[in-house]
């Protein structure tokens, strides 16, 4: 049965990829007679074993939205662990008695209740007593079961987690740096406990059962391990452990010491279960806590170390944020030399000072922060003035917490959005140039207007000594900047961040008027609104940008660093006024981005999805059963090949 619930992982890991580098991504990385066979296997294990699991694409889960959680009380209430710090007080809980040591997850724990064999309800510890019904959300996590072969009642808890690895690229996709999630066990609450499931379902979260409360009829030896690996049968994925006595304790807190250094999973100790339920049973609990278990967390790596410096860091809200930089340490195998302080009430509880001798750990064994300051001098400075843009600063109380404002509102690191799509891929597109990169050179005052970008390498000393960069990142910066010096005019024009004004309409307007930024620029409302597929809202919002003498001021500073070549035209405007849907693979393209290209170098348009609007859907496999598909036959939208489409646009393939 195990061999079998591995396989299934296996294929439904190995599908899902190929299902994703198809309409995602479009490449195959497996032919379709493959992707049938396979799915044919899984589909007839799934059968054998009577599991399904949750992100099987055997299953189509449809996706549900609630106005609000309804809460549920617990059948038995959960109780928190007694926990310690201290080894010797673990070996003396386990002494001579078989015990479970496993990880002690750091995300969201729920309860999971199956009937008949199929999953019905989820809920969230909540406050122990009452939780949240999170059902659906449960259904669209990476790994629960939807159907077991046990037909009996089963209630098991575990814990909801979203992986490092995920955690890094959901947060990396999120554009503004403050809405971004502090850690994965924020990012995985907020996941859970979404309205919405099928935002659930992007989240990748994933559930470990840790603990089987209870299941019908079935004998487990009075083992938790048996439960443990009965769960697994079943298609569960269960918490790690190592099953050990006070006498083998050692050996296996080497083994978790060691591990968690690379664990891709967010975990803040350890736990420890009897094995023997009835023994466990019988020692009942406290006012707080059961007797059966116990928690270890791992004690702060804490070290000594010299403030050198503090760094005032403006964001988008005003907000200035101290930032301490110290004489580097390692913590937790990586070293450190700055960590957030997060406001000025902390600076003055800390009464720090430049010189003084704090003490730095990381909380949670992940974040960077100041324990203790042992010398305690209170001598910084506050500035009076945002690093930034140099005008004035206050601090403000706010819930009794003090903290350091900016008070102009044309500060530029207010505007790091504008800053964030002037360096994207669409428009100057320059690599190297994250987010936060531009957060930090803003905080710096590197950078106050787009064209101070190209003159970045006049603080190469400062920036090569920042964290994260070194010579060889700053070089591969300045080469990325030099290529983007080289581009075109729609693209300059996107890159402003001038209101309702994409690439595709830049590309319009800048043809209309030959690709002369003077024209452009003394363009009246009228003669912009008369351009076909511009109206009168961006018409004004473009006259209006350049009616400003700083804007102007601005951009032919920025033009003086920038070479603007003419854009290739790749013919008549030939497909004027039609609209275009492409999916599916595509052969004579690099990928579906170049036909894009080509479209709206005819002047044609390119949408997401097929509506009444459509002319035309691209796809070469004009005989699947797509969703789209379906919606251009049901609308009578004519279905093209890319042959097809090439002999539309005039730009027939040569044999």
């Amino acid at each position: 049965m195990e061999k079998k619930m591995q396989q299934m992982k296996e294929l439904v890991e190995l599908l899902n990829r190929a299902g994703k580098a198809y309409y995602q991504e479009d490449r195959e990385i497996m032919s379709n007679l493959e992707y049938d066979r396979l799915y044919d296997q899984l589909e007839n294990l799934e059968k054998e074993t009577g599991t399904v699991l949750a992100n099987s694409p055997t299953v189509n889960v449809g996706y549900e939205v609630l106005e609000q959680l309804p809460k549920e009380e617990h059948e038995s209430p959960m109780l928190s662990l007694d926990k310690t710090k201290d080894r010797e007080v673990l070996r003396e809980f386990m002494g001579e008695h078989k015990t479970l040591l496993s990880w002690k997850l750091d995300g969201l724990t729920i309860v999971l209740t199956y009937e008949e064999g199929e999953l019905v309800k989820a809920v969230t510890r909540g406050n122990g007593v009452v939780g949240e019904v999170i059902t659906n959300n449960a259904r669209v996590f990476q790994n629960i079961p939807l159907k077991i072969s046990y037909k009996g009642r089963l209630v098991l808890r575990g814990e909801a987690i979203i992986t490092y690895s995920d955690f890094e690229k959901i947060n990396g996709a999120i554009e503004d740096v403050e809405a971004r999630y502090k850690n994965p066990r924020n990012l995985c609450s907020g996941s859970v406990r979404q309205l919405n499931s099928e935002i659930t379902a992007g989240r990748h979260v994933k559930f470990f059962a840790f603990s089987l409360v209870s299941a019908q009829d079935v004998d487990f030896h009075n083992s938790r391990e048996e439960q443990f690996l009965w769960l697994k049968n079943q298609g569960f994925d269960t918490v790690e452990y190592r099953a050990v006595t006070g006498k083998t304790l050692d050996g296996a807190m080497e083994y978790f010491e060691k591990a968690v250094e690379t664990n891709d999973f967010p975990s803040d100790g350890l736990v420890a279960l009897y094995d023997d339920i009835a023994y466990g049973d019988s020692l009942g609990r406290t006012a707080k806590f059961p007797r059966n278990a116990f928690a270890f967390k791992w004690a702060d790596e804490i070290k000594e170390t010299t403030l050198v410096e503090m760094e005032w860091s403006p964001s988008r809200t005003g907000l200035i944020n101290p930032v301490a930089i110290f004489e580097p340490v390692e913590l937790e195998g990586t070293t450190v030399s700055r960590a957030s302080v997060h406001n000025i009430s902390i600076v003055k509880e800390l009464a720090l000072g430049i010189g003084d001798t704090i003490r730095v750990y990381k909380a949670n064994m992940i974040i960077p922060q100041i324990e203790e300051n042992l010398t305690r001098s209170g001598s910084l400075v506050i500035p009076d003035h945002c690093p930034a843009c140099g005008e004035e600063a206050k601090i403000r109380c706010e819930n009794e917490v003090e903290a350091l404002y900016c008070t102009n509102p044309e500060c530029p690191a207010k505007k790091i959005k504008a800053f964030t799509l002037f360096t994207s891929r669409d428009a100057m597109n320059i690599d190297g140039l994250s987010e936060a990169t531009l957060e930090k050179f803003i905080a710096k005052g590197f950078i106050h207007e787009f064209a101070d970008v190209f003159e970045i390498e006049k603080y190469r000393d400062e920036i090569v000594t920042m964290e994260g960069f070194g010579e060889k990142s700053f070089q591969n910066l300045l080469e990325s900047i030099e290529k983007a010096k080289d581009t075109t005019l729609p693209k300059v024009i996107y890159s402003l961040g001038i209101a309702n004004i994409g690439l595709a309409n830049a590309k319009v307007i800048c043809r209309h008027f030959d690709n002369d930024i003077e024209k452009i620029r003394c363009a009246d409302v009228e003669e912009i609104s008369a351009i076909d597929s511009i109206g009168p809202v961006i018409a004004g919002n473009l006259s209006s940008y350049f009616k400003n003498e700083e804007n102007n001021r601005k951009l032919s500073r920025l033009l003086s660093c920038l070479h603007i070549r003419q854009e290739e035209t790749a013919g008549a405007q030939i497909l004027a006024g039609l609209n275009f849907v492409i999916t599916g693979s595509v052969e004579h393209f690099a990928n579906r981005g170049e036909v894009k290209e080509l479209i709206e170098s005819l002047g044609g348009k390119v949408t997401g999805s097929v509506t009444g609007k459509t002319n035309y859907l691209i796809n070469n496999d004009k005989a699947s059963n797509s969703s789209k598909n379906k919606k251009a036959k049901e609308l009578g939208i004519p279905i093209l090949s890319e042959t097809d489409f090439l002999k539309l646009a005039g730009q027939e393939q040569e044999d």
